[in-house]
């Protein structure tokens, strides 16, 4: 067996955060809408995230923001003229296209895409899928920008295998690891890949959610499976509740969240709780590491506080056998259930048994916690040295980032500032200095000429 660790990779908030209500089917993100932000808070709150787990001994990356507002977006929808020309017009006449275009969304990089290690994969290299994010527009531009930039960050083809997103139409629905965790009892061991879908799209009599948008669909997480050459014995699908989606609960990651051989969700979950257990246990095998059900039940924890809480949408993270650590947003201590399970949760049986919990009000109020804001990269001690590492956190990078931070980013932002030509070319400053900072190349479209 290889000794391996989980790399946690946290997308850097943008410079242009903002509050415009685009996600239809996420509450926060909905009941927000309008607020003024602050990227600066942001940013700041999420590099202090990264900062206290490499602190803590954990392998934490970091991954670039997106250029926004998009310009060539912009342009394949008709606006013309210069950079200034095209924000005024889309700003008079498409305010929202403007706002979508101009999203900060990349920052929950459990989005950016589904990971498989070396152990689980047929040719023994760490494979990439960026998601498509098909559903939702502000999200469905993100996937060439992100693969150039997770491509930049693990940049060594003997160790890396990057694909392309899956077709962007609505059949092949990819919303990346939000949907996806990774079962298993050692890192450096093959585990077992763990796959969440919210409808059949070629199964329309299978049940499916009445008010919300099933963002993933079983036949994304069927090609990403092949994609990446997984063993179909230590592979399972299961699928998401539809009225829990109906609820608010439009990834999986909100709902329930797995590491090793621990899975915490809700008695709500999954549309056939019995069924995934099963499944899970039979690809589990014969281990001698017993896995835990850690089921928590509707009667001690409603879906409704699970949603206002991100209560699931939490952090697990191994110091060894038995012994995980639950990262959580600090809106889990302002619920009184939510905080009294918690407390009772690691004072029980489970392998959990510390909680953390972080200030992360910027980003929870568009709708993402702890687990949003990042995605997780089994490595391998060669993997480890193959990754840029001028992504990765530690004390210089931390204080540089803050300082770059400070330089280029604005404290106060309100949807009529996003078509400000001015917030562009701040935001290009900063973006074409990171991207020297942890020298990536030229992966954004204005570098490109």
């Amino acid at each position: 067996m290889n000794k391996a660790n989980e790399a946690n990779f946290d997308g850097l908030v943008g410079p242009t955060h903002n509050y415009s209500g685009l996600s239809f089917g996420n509450v926060a993100s909905l009941n927000n809408v309008d607020q003024p932000s602050n990227p600066k808070e942001a940013a700041k709150q999420g590099l202090t995230k990264m900062k206290a787990l490499a602190d803590m001994g954990f392998i934490q990356g970091v991954l670039a923001p997106h250029e926004r507002p998009h310009i060539p977006s912009l342009r394949r929808l008709g606006f013309t003229g210069s950079d200034a020309k095209v924000l005024e017009q889309a700003a008079k006449q498409a305010p929202k296209i403007l706002a979508a275009a101009s999203s900060a969304s990349c920052m929950w990089t459990a989005n950016a895409a589904t990971v498989s290690p070396s152990t689980d994969t047929q040719d023994r290299r760490i494979h990439f899928t960026p998601a498509n994010l098909v559903n939702k527009f502000h999200r469905s531009i993100e996937h060439e920008t992100t693969g150039a930039i997770l491509a930049a960050t693990f940049n060594n083809p003997e160790f890396f295998a990057h694909h392309p997103a899956l077709p962007s139409v609505d059949h092949f629905g990819d919303e990346g690891a939000a949907n996806h965790t990774r079962f298993c009892p050692e890192y450096g061991e093959q585990g077992i890949e763990f796959f969440v879908y919210g409808m059949a799209a070629f199964g329309s009599s299978m049940p499916r959610p009445s008010q919300f948008p099933a963002r993933h669909t079983l036949e994304a997480s069927q090609a990403v499976a092949r994609l990446h050459g997984l063993s179909e014995n230590k592979t399972v699908y299961a699928q998401q509740n539809p009225q829990v989606i109906d609820a608010g609960v439009f990834h999986n990651d909100v709902i329930a969240v797995g590491n090793r051989n621990a899975h915490f969700y809700h008695q709500e979950a999954f549309l056939n709780t019995e069924k995934m257990q099963q499944d899970i246990l039979s690809a589990w095998g014969n281990s001698a590491e017993k896995f835990h059900f850690i089921e928590v039940p509707s009667a001690l924890v409603s879906v409704e506080d699970c949603v206002k809480s991100y209560l699931f949408n939490s952090q697990l993270l191994s110091h060894g056998a038995n012994d995980m650590t639950i990262v959580v947003p600090g809106e889990c201590q302002n619920i009184p259930a939510v905080w009294n399970y918690l407390n009772s949760l690691v004072a029980g049986n489970s392998p959990i048994n510390a909680v953390k919990v972080y200030d992360l009000k910027q980003s929870m109020s568009n709708g993402g916690g702890p687990a949003c804001l990042r995605l997780r990269v089994v490595l391998n001690s060669a993997e480890h040295a193959a990754v840029n590492p001028h992504c990765l956190m530690n004390d210089t990078l931390y204080m540089t980032l803050n300082q770059w931070v400070d330089k280029h980013y604005r404290d106060r932002l309100i949807e009529k500032d996003l078509a400000d030509p001015l917030l562009l070319m701040e935001s290009r400053t900063a973006l074409d200095e990171l991207t020297q900072i942890m020298q990536l190349g030229s992966v954004y479209d204005f570098q490109k000429g």
